[in-house]
């Protein structure tokens, strides 16, 4: 008994993790899309940008702000990708877990 009850218990982890990552992976595409509507928008402005640093608005160099989106695209695509894997991988673990307690093998 104690060993379901142990199972049972490790599901409940896995899946509050995987509520978790649920929600990181959402904050990650949500700034993933603001990024690239960004990057869009650099494409279709003039030769002046500017870029909020704080509470500040300052000038800055066109390419230079459009290689920093363009890295952090970069990153914040790797990023959400590593969050599906790692989300995958929890909820196998949690599907094999609940098949054990609803199987349970034989000895």
């Amino acid at each position: 008994m104690e060993s379901k009850d142990k199972k049972i218990q490790e599901i409940q982890i896995l899946e509050q993790t995987l509520h978790n990552l649920s929600f990181q992976k959402q904050a990650f595409q949500l700034e993933l899309s603001e990024t690239i509507e960004s990057l869009n928008s650099l494409e279709s402005s003039g030769e002046e940008v500017f870029k909020i640093i704080g509470q500040l608005m300052i000038r800055t160099d066109k390419k230079k702000a459009q290689e920093e989106l363009a890295n952090k695209q970069k990153f914040l695509e790797l990023r959400t990708k590593s969050l599906e894997k790692e989300e995958e991988s929890l909820a196998k673990r949690v599907f094999s877990l609940r098949e054990g307690l609803l199987l349970p093998s034989k000895k």
